[in-house]
């Protein structure tokens, strides 16, 4: 059951390799499944998550925006697909998401500056070389900030994947044939042992996006670890119900068989008057 975690770069031909590998594996393609996860769960307009992404979302809705809704919503539907295996997953932080797992292939797809410029220019045709230039730099500049604010990671970094590709040299169909390869050695052989690492992750993902989606716990910041359905909180909340609260709505996800609550409460501090 093959998972490939692959980059998205505007003009890079990683699209065009995510969808002859998936052809030629007889794999699904991740599409528009995790826009739309996202855009569900907050409740917004599918364009604004597509504009916070690509960097063109305007200083108020940057500012107004929950990013870390975001991201745990996006990473619930990320370890979803992955877990259900046979598929190809671009974007979205797919590589640094799901490395910990042995039996992931990360890849990078890249290409030359002047390659992806021309690419666009073709896109849009357009002959305007500043203008194109210009969104493919934006749009570098916020995957670059999104990769580094939400995985502390140099966006580009070689040693994130276990195979760089440069299209600019090697031909779409040359990178299919290599990353098909790639599955099929024992490195990447999934295992009972990494199947059960990415049920955990998975299962970590679906508990924290049960604690976002409810106000109680919205604003909590926990730390959750998952193994074999059980689940062990870890961190400091206000107050007992706050307390109470993550283990009730942990509780009730699927997959969760059982709850170690180790949430401490804050000690309340004592009020002084002024003046005394």
């Amino acid at each position: 059951m093959p998972v490939i975690a692959m980059t998205q770069e505007m003009g890079s031909l990683a699209k065009d390799v995510a969808l002859e590998l998936a052809a030629s594996l007889n794999l699904a393609v991740m599409r528009h499944e995790v826009i739309e996860h996202v855009a569900g769960k907050m409740n917004v307009p599918k364009s604004l998550i597509s504009r916070l992404r690509e960097g063109k979302a305007g200083l108020v809705e940057r500012f107004t925006s929950d990013e870390r809704s975001v991201a745990v919503y996006t990473a619930e539907e990320m370890f979803a697909l992955a877990d259900g295996g046979n598929v190809v997953l671009r974007g979205w932080g797919a590589t640094c998401l799901l490395r910990p797992v042995p039996h992931v292939v990360c890849v990078r797809v890249t290409r030359s500056l002047r390659k992806r410029v021309e690419w666009l220019m073709g896109e849009l045709q357009t002959d305007d070389a500043e203008f194109a230039e210009s969104e493919v730099r934006r749009s570098d500049e916020a995957h670059a900030s999104r990769m580094h604010e939400r995985f502390g990671v140099r966006w580009g970094d070689p040693v994130l994947y276990d195979l760089v590709l440069n299209t600019d040299r090697v031909s779409v169909e040359s990178c299919v044939e290599q990353i098909s390869r790639l599955t099929s050695r024992p490195e990447f052989a999934e295992t009972t042992d990494s199947h059960a690492l990415l049920d955990n992750l998975t299962l970590q993902a679906r508990v924290r996006a049960a604690l976002k989606e409810h106000a109680p716990t919205r604003d909590i910041d926990i730390t959750v670890e998952a193994g074999n359905g059980r689940v062990v909180l870890y961190g400091i909340v206000v107050n007992a119900e706050e307390r109470t609260q993550a283990k009730s709505v942990v509780a009730a996800v699927s997959g969760v068989a059982g709850v170690d609550n180790q949430l401490k409460v804050m000690a309340r501090s004592k009020l002084f008057t002024s003046g005394r």
